[in-house]
Protein backbone atom coordinates (compact mmCIF):
# COMPACT_ATOMS: atom_id res chain seq x y z
CA UNK A 1 0.00 0.00 0.00
CA UNK A 2 2.87 2.64 0.66
CA UNK A 3 4.78 1.13 -2.29
CA UNK A 4 1.45 2.01 -4.58
CA UNK A 5 0.54 5.85 -2.82
CA UNK A 6 5.14 6.34 -3.64
CA UNK A 7 4.38 5.56 -7.31
CA UNK A 8 0.97 7.62 -7.55
CA UNK A 9 2.56 10.26 -5.69
CA UNK A 10 3.32 13.27 -8.24
CA UNK A 11 6.81 14.36 -8.22
CA UNK A 12 6.14 17.75 -5.85
CA UNK A 13 5.30 15.43 -3.13
CA UNK A 14 8.42 13.26 -3.52
CA UNK A 15 6.91 10.57 -5.51
CA UNK A 16 8.64 9.40 -8.77
CA UNK A 17 11.28 10.79 -10.28
CA UNK A 18 12.19 12.20 -13.89
CA UNK A 19 15.00 9.13 -13.67
CA UNK A 20 12.27 6.53 -13.29
CA UNK A 21 10.56 7.58 -15.92
CA UNK A 22 13.74 8.01 -18.12
CA UNK A 23 14.85 4.32 -16.97
CA UNK A 24 10.93 3.11 -17.51
CA UNK A 25 11.55 4.17 -21.05
CA UNK A 26 15.59 2.52 -21.16
CA UNK A 27 13.98 -0.93 -20.60
CA UNK A 28 10.97 -0.72 -22.62
CA UNK A 29 13.09 0.10 -25.60
CA UNK A 30 15.85 -2.02 -24.45
CA UNK A 31 14.21 -5.17 -23.99
CA UNK A 32 12.25 -4.07 -27.78
CA UNK A 33 15.61 -4.41 -29.12
CA UNK A 34 16.53 -7.31 -27.65
CA UNK A 35 13.23 -9.38 -28.38
CA UNK A 36 13.42 -7.64 -32.13
CA UNK A 37 17.11 -9.16 -32.32
CA UNK A 38 16.57 -12.41 -31.31
CA UNK A 39 13.65 -12.79 -33.69
CA UNK A 40 15.11 -11.55 -36.96
CA UNK A 41 18.31 -13.84 -35.69
CA UNK A 42 15.69 -17.11 -35.69
CA UNK A 43 13.90 -15.93 -38.36
CA UNK A 44 17.01 -15.53 -40.64
CA UNK A 45 18.80 -18.50 -39.78
CA UNK A 46 15.55 -21.05 -40.16
CA UNK A 47 14.80 -19.36 -43.30
CA UNK A 48 18.67 -20.03 -44.48
CA UNK A 49 18.56 -23.11 -43.31
CA UNK A 50 15.10 -24.36 -44.87
CA UNK A 51 16.16 -22.66 -48.07
CA UNK A 52 19.46 -25.19 -47.96
CA UNK A 53 17.71 -28.62 -46.72
CA UNK A 54 14.77 -28.02 -49.21
CA UNK A 55 16.64 -27.20 -51.99
CA UNK A 56 19.49 -29.43 -51.92
CA UNK A 57 21.01 -32.73 -50.84
CA UNK A 58 21.36 -33.25 -47.19
CA UNK A 59 24.04 -35.63 -47.80
CA UNK A 60 25.86 -35.96 -51.54
CA UNK A 61 27.32 -39.64 -51.98
CA UNK A 62 30.52 -39.23 -54.82
CA UNK A 63 33.46 -41.89 -55.73
CA UNK A 64 37.28 -41.38 -54.99
CA UNK A 65 39.02 -40.56 -57.95
CA UNK A 66 39.62 -43.57 -60.04
CA UNK A 67 41.03 -45.12 -63.71
CA UNK A 68 38.05 -45.65 -66.13
CA UNK A 69 38.54 -47.92 -68.92
CA UNK A 70 40.24 -45.90 -71.14
CA UNK A 71 42.61 -45.06 -68.72
CA UNK A 72 41.30 -41.31 -67.61
CA UNK A 73 40.56 -40.45 -64.42
CA UNK A 74 36.92 -39.94 -63.23
CA UNK A 75 34.58 -39.95 -60.21
CA UNK A 76 31.56 -41.17 -61.56
CA UNK A 77 29.63 -43.84 -60.00
CA UNK A 78 29.28 -46.72 -62.23
CA UNK A 79 26.69 -49.25 -60.28
CA UNK A 80 24.41 -46.00 -59.27
CA UNK A 81 21.34 -47.82 -59.08
CA UNK A 82 22.88 -50.72 -56.98
CA UNK A 83 24.30 -47.82 -54.71
CA UNK A 84 21.18 -45.75 -54.49
CA UNK A 85 19.35 -48.98 -53.61
CA UNK A 86 21.71 -50.12 -50.91
CA UNK A 87 21.50 -46.08 -49.22
CA UNK A 88 17.80 -46.16 -49.40
CA UNK A 89 18.04 -49.60 -47.33
CA UNK A 90 19.41 -47.47 -44.25
CA UNK A 91 16.99 -45.79 -41.27
CA UNK A 92 16.23 -42.55 -41.58
CA UNK A 93 17.04 -42.12 -45.74
CA UNK A 94 13.53 -40.66 -47.21
CA UNK A 95 14.65 -40.24 -50.71
CA UNK A 96 18.13 -41.20 -52.91
CA UNK A 97 18.48 -39.88 -56.27
CA UNK A 98 20.68 -40.32 -58.63
CA UNK A 99 22.32 -36.80 -60.32
CA UNK A 100 24.49 -35.74 -63.77
CA UNK A 101 26.04 -32.03 -63.01
CA UNK A 102 27.86 -29.85 -65.01
CA UNK A 103 27.98 -26.26 -65.42
CA UNK A 104 27.65 -25.04 -68.78
CA UNK A 105 26.74 -21.50 -70.44
CA UNK A 106 23.37 -20.63 -71.25
CA UNK A 107 22.54 -18.07 -74.02
CA UNK A 108 18.94 -17.22 -74.93
CA UNK A 109 18.24 -13.34 -77.08
CA UNK A 110 21.53 -12.77 -77.01
CA UNK A 111 22.07 -13.06 -73.17
CA UNK A 112 24.33 -15.06 -71.65
CA UNK A 113 24.66 -16.87 -68.27
CA UNK A 114 27.08 -19.45 -66.98
CA UNK A 115 24.93 -22.49 -65.35
CA UNK A 116 25.12 -25.43 -63.36
CA UNK A 117 22.90 -28.12 -64.29
CA UNK A 118 21.45 -31.01 -62.40
CA UNK A 119 20.29 -34.18 -64.14
CA UNK A 120 17.77 -35.52 -62.14
CA UNK A 121 14.57 -37.52 -62.98
CA UNK A 122 11.16 -35.85 -62.60
CA UNK A 123 9.75 -38.07 -59.45
CA UNK A 124 13.06 -37.21 -57.76
CA UNK A 125 12.65 -33.60 -58.80
CA UNK A 126 8.94 -33.30 -57.70
CA UNK A 127 10.49 -34.55 -54.52
CA UNK A 128 12.25 -31.13 -53.86
CA UNK A 129 9.95 -29.01 -51.66
CA UNK A 130 11.58 -25.80 -52.72
CA UNK A 131 11.68 -26.68 -56.77
CA UNK A 132 8.55 -28.04 -56.82
CA UNK A 133 5.96 -25.66 -54.99
CA UNK A 134 3.16 -24.76 -56.87
CA UNK A 135 3.15 -21.42 -54.89
CA UNK A 136 6.72 -20.08 -55.93
CA UNK A 137 6.54 -22.22 -59.53
CA UNK A 138 5.64 -21.28 -62.89
CA UNK A 139 4.71 -23.92 -65.85
CA UNK A 140 3.60 -27.51 -65.50
CA UNK A 141 6.68 -29.70 -63.84
CA UNK A 142 4.61 -32.72 -65.16
CA UNK A 143 6.49 -31.67 -68.80
CA UNK A 144 9.82 -31.68 -66.97
CA UNK A 145 10.99 -34.49 -69.53
CA UNK A 146 10.45 -32.79 -72.38
CA UNK A 147 12.68 -29.28 -71.64
CA UNK A 148 14.32 -27.85 -68.58
CA UNK A 149 13.52 -26.60 -65.07
CA UNK A 150 15.19 -22.98 -64.87
CA UNK A 151 15.66 -20.90 -61.96
CA UNK A 152 13.74 -17.37 -61.58
CA UNK A 153 16.81 -15.71 -61.88
CA UNK A 154 18.48 -17.48 -64.93
CA UNK A 155 15.33 -16.92 -66.08
CA UNK A 156 15.34 -13.29 -65.61
CA UNK A 157 19.14 -12.87 -66.65
CA UNK A 158 18.63 -14.40 -70.05
CA UNK A 159 14.84 -12.67 -70.50
CA UNK A 160 12.78 -15.83 -71.64
CA UNK A 161 9.88 -17.10 -70.13
CA UNK A 162 8.08 -20.34 -70.37
CA UNK A 163 8.08 -21.85 -73.96
CA UNK A 164 11.05 -20.04 -74.93
CA UNK A 165 13.99 -21.75 -76.17
CA UNK A 166 17.46 -21.90 -74.28
CA UNK A 167 20.91 -22.76 -75.72
CA UNK A 168 23.20 -24.76 -73.54
CA UNK A 169 26.96 -24.91 -74.74
CA UNK A 170 29.56 -27.35 -72.85
CA UNK A 171 33.18 -26.15 -73.90
CA UNK A 172 33.68 -30.34 -73.32
CA UNK A 173 32.70 -31.72 -76.01
CA UNK A 174 33.59 -33.41 -79.17
CA UNK A 175 36.93 -34.76 -79.65
CA UNK A 176 37.89 -34.28 -83.42
CA UNK A 177 41.06 -33.86 -85.55
CA UNK A 178 41.15 -30.14 -84.98
CA UNK A 179 40.73 -29.92 -81.22
CA UNK A 180 37.96 -29.88 -79.17
CA UNK A 181 34.21 -29.35 -80.31
CA UNK A 182 31.93 -27.62 -77.85
CA UNK A 183 29.11 -29.41 -77.40
CA UNK A 184 25.93 -26.93 -78.33
CA UNK A 185 21.81 -27.58 -77.76
CA UNK A 186 18.66 -26.03 -77.41
CA UNK A 187 15.77 -27.04 -75.18
CA UNK A 188 12.68 -25.17 -74.21
CA UNK A 189 12.07 -23.79 -71.03
CA UNK A 190 9.28 -25.90 -69.60
CA UNK A 191 8.82 -24.88 -65.57
CA UNK A 192 10.36 -21.63 -63.55
CA UNK A 193 11.17 -22.09 -59.85
CA UNK A 194 11.86 -19.93 -56.76
CA UNK A 195 13.73 -21.53 -54.50
CA UNK A 196 14.29 -18.51 -51.90
CA UNK A 197 17.90 -18.52 -52.20
CA UNK A 198 19.72 -16.07 -54.63
CA UNK A 199 22.46 -17.98 -55.40
CA UNK A 200 20.13 -21.40 -56.29
CA UNK A 201 17.37 -19.36 -58.20
CA UNK A 202 20.08 -17.59 -60.51
CA UNK A 203 22.79 -20.19 -61.46
CA UNK A 204 20.81 -23.51 -61.10
CA UNK A 205 18.72 -25.54 -64.05
CA UNK A 206 17.38 -28.97 -64.07
CA UNK A 207 17.52 -31.56 -67.19
CA UNK A 208 15.59 -34.84 -67.11
CA UNK A 209 18.68 -37.39 -66.22
CA UNK A 210 18.70 -39.18 -69.99
CA UNK A 211 19.12 -36.19 -71.49
CA UNK A 212 21.77 -35.18 -69.02
CA UNK A 213 23.65 -38.36 -69.48
CA UNK A 214 23.48 -37.99 -73.09
CA UNK A 215 24.53 -34.24 -72.92
CA UNK A 216 27.56 -34.98 -70.50
CA UNK A 217 28.58 -37.88 -71.82
CA UNK A 218 27.72 -40.24 -68.85
CA UNK A 219 26.08 -43.03 -70.38
CA UNK A 220 25.25 -45.89 -67.64
CA UNK A 221 26.89 -43.40 -64.97
CA UNK A 222 25.97 -40.91 -62.76
CA UNK A 223 28.27 -38.25 -61.26
CA UNK A 224 26.91 -38.79 -57.66
CA UNK A 225 23.36 -39.39 -55.16
CA UNK A 226 21.44 -36.85 -53.91
CA UNK A 227 20.34 -38.25 -50.27
CA UNK A 228 17.60 -36.62 -48.13
CA UNK A 229 17.48 -37.56 -44.52
CA UNK A 230 14.47 -37.35 -42.15
CA UNK A 231 16.00 -35.25 -39.73
CA UNK A 232 18.56 -32.47 -41.32
CA UNK A 233 19.25 -31.35 -38.39
CA UNK A 234 21.18 -34.24 -37.07
CA UNK A 235 22.71 -35.39 -40.52
CA UNK A 236 25.79 -36.21 -38.61
CA UNK A 237 24.03 -39.14 -37.14
CA UNK A 238 23.59 -40.81 -40.44
CA UNK A 239 26.74 -40.57 -42.04
CA UNK A 240 28.46 -43.81 -40.70
CA UNK A 241 25.07 -45.93 -41.95
CA UNK A 242 25.35 -44.11 -45.34
CA UNK A 243 28.57 -44.37 -45.97
CA UNK A 244 28.71 -48.13 -45.08
CA UNK A 245 26.21 -48.84 -47.05
CA UNK A 246 27.20 -46.98 -50.10
CA UNK A 247 30.62 -48.99 -50.20
CA UNK A 248 34.56 -48.95 -50.76
CA UNK A 249 35.67 -45.70 -52.35
CA UNK A 250 32.29 -43.71 -51.34
CA UNK A 251 33.04 -39.92 -49.89
CA UNK A 252 30.39 -38.38 -48.19
CA UNK A 253 29.21 -34.57 -48.08
CA UNK A 254 26.78 -32.79 -45.66
CA UNK A 255 25.05 -30.01 -46.44
CA UNK A 256 26.89 -28.98 -42.75
CA UNK A 257 30.24 -29.30 -44.50
CA UNK A 258 29.23 -27.16 -47.25
CA UNK A 259 27.31 -24.21 -45.11
CA UNK A 260 28.98 -25.30 -41.56
CA UNK A 261 31.25 -22.13 -41.79
CA UNK A 262 28.24 -19.56 -42.20
CA UNK A 263 26.46 -21.18 -39.59
CA UNK A 264 29.10 -20.99 -36.88
CA UNK A 265 29.32 -17.27 -37.93
CA UNK A 266 25.87 -16.51 -37.60
CA UNK A 267 26.02 -18.48 -34.34
CA UNK A 268 29.23 -16.20 -32.66
CA UNK A 269 27.06 -13.53 -34.25
CA UNK A 270 24.01 -14.37 -32.25
CA UNK A 271 26.02 -14.60 -29.43
CA UNK A 272 28.17 -11.55 -29.16
CA UNK A 273 24.25 -9.34 -30.15
CA UNK A 274 23.15 -11.29 -27.36
CA UNK A 275 25.79 -9.65 -24.59
CA UNK A 276 25.82 -6.15 -26.44
CA UNK A 277 22.04 -6.01 -25.78
CA UNK A 278 22.21 -7.56 -22.70
CA UNK A 279 24.41 -4.38 -21.64
CA UNK A 280 21.42 -2.51 -22.76
CA UNK A 281 19.73 -3.81 -20.76
CA UNK A 282 21.80 -3.51 -17.94
CA UNK A 283 22.51 0.29 -18.29
CA UNK A 284 18.89 0.72 -18.63
CA UNK A 285 18.09 -1.16 -14.96
CA UNK A 286 21.10 1.00 -13.47
CA UNK A 287 18.60 4.01 -14.25
CA UNK A 288 16.23 2.71 -11.53
CA UNK A 289 19.07 2.97 -9.41
CA UNK A 290 19.23 7.23 -9.31
CA UNK A 291 15.40 7.25 -9.45
CA UNK A 292 15.10 5.61 -6.38
CA UNK A 293 17.99 6.94 -4.70
CA UNK A 294 16.11 9.90 -5.13
CA UNK A 295 12.86 8.66 -3.68
CA UNK A 296 14.56 7.23 -0.69
CA UNK A 297 15.72 11.60 -0.12
CA UNK A 298 12.75 12.60 -0.63
CA UNK A 299 11.31 9.88 1.62
CA UNK A 300 13.79 10.09 4.36
CA UNK A 301 11.02 11.95 7.10
CA UNK A 302 8.55 9.06 6.21
CA UNK A 303 11.26 6.65 6.88
CA UNK A 304 11.52 7.67 10.30
CA UNK A 305 8.29 8.08 10.79
CA UNK A 306 7.49 4.92 10.04
CA UNK A 307 10.62 3.13 11.90
CA UNK A 308 9.27 5.21 15.04
CA UNK A 309 5.61 3.74 14.31
CA UNK A 310 7.22 -0.21 14.58
CA UNK A 311 7.76 -0.65 10.71
CA UNK A 312 10.76 -2.92 10.98
CA UNK A 313 13.72 -3.08 8.41
CA UNK A 314 12.17 -5.86 5.86
CA UNK A 315 9.22 -4.02 5.52
CA UNK A 316 10.84 -0.74 4.74
CA UNK A 317 12.97 -2.74 2.43
CA UNK A 318 10.19 -4.09 1.05
CA UNK A 319 8.21 -0.73 0.50
CA UNK A 320 11.48 0.45 -1.90
CA UNK A 321 12.00 -2.94 -3.67
CA UNK A 322 8.65 -2.88 -4.93
CA UNK A 323 8.77 0.42 -5.93
CA UNK A 324 11.81 0.04 -7.97
CA UNK A 325 10.87 -3.46 -9.14
CA UNK A 326 7.80 -2.08 -10.61
CA UNK A 327 9.44 0.22 -12.77
CA UNK A 328 11.32 -3.22 -14.15
CA UNK A 329 8.17 -5.21 -14.17
CA UNK A 330 6.07 -2.68 -16.26
CA UNK A 331 9.46 -1.65 -18.87
CA UNK A 332 9.62 -5.63 -19.41
CA UNK A 333 5.38 -5.93 -19.89
CA UNK A 334 5.56 -2.86 -22.44
CA UNK A 335 9.23 -3.77 -24.25
CA UNK A 336 7.31 -7.62 -24.98
CA UNK A 337 4.44 -6.19 -26.59
CA UNK A 338 6.49 -4.04 -29.04
CA UNK A 339 8.93 -6.86 -29.01
CA UNK A 340 6.64 -9.34 -30.36
CA UNK A 341 3.92 -6.76 -32.74
CA UNK A 342 7.23 -5.97 -34.40
CA UNK A 343 8.13 -9.76 -35.00
CA UNK A 344 4.89 -9.90 -35.84
CA UNK A 345 4.62 -7.47 -38.56
CA UNK A 346 7.92 -7.18 -39.89
CA UNK A 347 6.71 -7.16 -43.43
CA UNK A 348 4.77 -4.33 -43.56
CA UNK A 349 7.39 -2.32 -41.40
CA UNK A 350 10.37 -3.61 -43.18
CA UNK A 351 8.14 -2.88 -46.54
CA UNK A 352 7.99 0.86 -44.74
CA UNK A 353 11.86 1.02 -44.56
CA UNK A 354 12.61 -0.04 -47.53
CA UNK A 355 9.89 2.83 -49.16
CA UNK A 356 11.83 5.41 -46.92
CA UNK A 357 15.02 4.72 -48.19
CA UNK A 358 14.34 4.69 -51.87
CA UNK A 359 14.23 0.73 -52.44
CA UNK A 360 17.26 -2.06 -52.44
CA UNK A 361 17.29 -1.69 -48.84
CA UNK A 362 17.68 -5.79 -48.79
CA UNK A 363 20.09 -6.92 -51.40
CA UNK A 364 19.55 -10.75 -51.69
CA UNK A 365 22.78 -10.81 -54.21
CA UNK A 366 24.80 -10.12 -50.09
CA UNK A 367 21.87 -11.69 -47.92
CA UNK A 368 21.20 -14.89 -49.86
CA UNK A 369 17.42 -14.46 -48.96
CA UNK A 370 14.90 -12.27 -50.53
CA UNK A 371 13.43 -10.77 -47.51
CA UNK A 372 14.06 -9.89 -43.79
CA UNK A 373 12.41 -12.82 -41.79
CA UNK A 374 11.09 -12.84 -38.17
CA UNK A 375 10.47 -15.80 -35.87
CA UNK A 376 8.98 -15.23 -32.57
CA UNK A 377 10.35 -18.36 -29.95
CA UNK A 378 9.01 -18.58 -26.91
CA UNK A 379 12.57 -19.34 -25.27
CA UNK A 380 13.90 -15.79 -27.07
CA UNK A 381 10.73 -14.14 -25.28
CA UNK A 382 11.80 -15.92 -21.99
CA UNK A 383 15.54 -15.29 -21.75
CA UNK A 384 14.95 -11.22 -22.50
CA UNK A 385 12.07 -11.40 -19.52
CA UNK A 386 14.19 -13.24 -17.26
CA UNK A 387 17.07 -11.00 -18.40
CA UNK A 388 15.32 -7.81 -17.72
CA UNK A 389 13.56 -8.79 -14.43
CA UNK A 390 16.54 -10.38 -12.82
CA UNK A 391 18.97 -7.34 -13.77
CA UNK A 392 15.57 -5.14 -12.28
CA UNK A 393 15.58 -6.90 -9.05
CA UNK A 394 19.44 -6.95 -8.62
CA UNK A 395 20.05 -3.46 -9.12
CA UNK A 396 16.62 -2.44 -6.78
CA UNK A 397 18.04 -4.03 -3.95
CA UNK A 398 20.89 -1.90 -2.89
CA UNK A 399 19.33 1.50 -2.35
CA UNK A 400 16.24 -0.61 -0.90
CA UNK A 401 18.54 -1.74 1.82
CA UNK A 402 19.98 1.80 2.20
CA UNK A 403 16.45 2.76 2.58
CA UNK A 404 15.85 0.02 5.17
CA UNK A 405 19.25 1.01 7.23
CA UNK A 406 17.93 4.22 7.69
CA UNK A 407 18.34 4.96 11.39
CA UNK A 408 14.94 7.19 11.84
CA UNK A 409 16.68 9.67 14.85
CA UNK A 410 19.02 11.25 12.35
CA UNK A 411 15.98 10.84 9.44
CA UNK A 412 13.84 13.00 12.22
CA UNK A 413 16.78 15.52 13.96
CA UNK A 414 16.10 18.10 11.66
CA UNK A 415 12.16 18.07 11.32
Amino acid sequence: MIAWRYLRAKRAEGGVSVMTWISLIGITLAVFALIATLAVRSGFRAEFVDTIVGANAHVTVYHVTRADEAGQDTRTLPDYEGMAEAVRQVEGVTRVAPLVKGQVMASAEGNNAGVEVFGIGLDDLKAIPRIADPETGRGDIESFGEGLAIGSGVAMELGVGLGDMVKLISPNGVKTAFGVSPRVKSYEVRYIFTAGRYDIDRTRVYMPFDEAQLYFDREGVADELEVIVENPEQVETYVSDIAQAAGTGALLWTWQDASGGFLKALDMEDNVMFVILSVLVLIATMNIVSGLIMLVKNKGRDIGILRTMGLTEGAVMRVFFICGSFTGIIGTLMGVILGCLFALYIDPIFGLVNWLSGGGAWDASIRGIYFLPAKLQLADVMSAVILSLGLSFVVTIFPARRAARLNPVEALRYE
